[in-house]
């Protein structure tokens, strides 16, 4: 059963990544209602199995991406020196303050659903130049910062929050996506070693599920590369239009789960 459960997470894991992989988003948020409610992960467990999908899933994106000279940024730069140490208070956040998944769930979709939904209104019908200026490089790095924590609670990276907001905002998602992805790599690995320690203090069920974690993570290794592969041969209102998409049906899903 442990096998079919893993096999089934590879190919999930996998699937995930390719859809989500060109619009710079690991794919770990879409992975949270799986572990839920396929796979039973209990309470917060559900958070560092996440970050070690997104530990080991990370690298096949960002190894395309680097092959194409998309990562050395100064958006990834800022990306990555605001949301590590938000990432690492989301942790301890979780462990001590945030436990119940229902709340958990709603959270999330209140997250999730309006910045889908404003990200297609955005993309559908463009605003003027004016208003849709770049934010600057202190915001940006404000909103990592902040976007870090909420994925450090939730173990989704941030990238599902972070390209919905700064594509919305007129930047291109060719070099939004590289930019998330990368931080949200860098805030999983700090998180996932911030829950390994946390787990030795006995706070309870807070070590990632390590089969399915890495399981699915391999499955997100593969996934991802062939997605950031795909990803400068789709064209950038469908990359927005997806990327809207995702985040306010999955958004959604979460809202309907947490009122089950």
């Amino acid at each position: 059963m442990a096998g079919s459960a893993e096999l089934y997470g590879l190919a999930v894991g996998l699937v995930i990544a390719v859809v989500t992989a060109p619009v710079g988003v690991s794919g770990a948020v879409f992975l949270l209602p799986v572990q839920l409610s396929v796979f039973g992960v209990p309470g917060p467990a559900v958070t560092p199995t996440n970050l070690l999908y997104n530990v080991v899933a990370g690298p096949g994106a960002l190894l395309r991406y680097r092959r194409a000279g998309l990562l050395n940024s100064p958006l990834t730069r800022r990306l990555v020196i605001g949301a590590l140490p938000g990432v690492v208070i989301g942790a301890v956040v979780r462990v001590f303050a945030v436990t119940g998944s229902t709340v958990f769930r709603l959270l999330v979709a209140g997250l999730l659903m309006p910045l889908g939904l404003w990200l297609i209104a955005r993309t559908l019908r463009p605003a003027p130049a004016a208003s849709a200026a770049e934010p600057s490089p202190r915001t940006i790095t404000g909103l990592a910062l902040a976007v870090g924590i909420v994925g450090g609670v939730y173990g989704i990276g941030g990238g599902s929050i972070l390209g919905p907001l700064l594509a919305g905002r007129g930047m291109p998602v060719s070099q939004v996506a590289p930019a998330a992805l990368a931080s949200t790599f860098a805030t999983s690995v700090a998180g996932a070693a911030t829950f390994a320690l946390l787990s030795l203090t006995g706070s309870g069920g807070i070590a990632p599920d390590w089969h399915l974690g890495l399981a699915c993570g391999l499955g997100g290794l593969i996934g991802g590369y062939l997605g950031a592969y795909l990803q400068p041969r789709l064209p950038e209102t469908a990359l927005r239009l997806l990327l809207g998409a995702l985040a306010a049906a999955f958004g959604a899903l979460y809202a309907v789960q947490s009122l089950r």
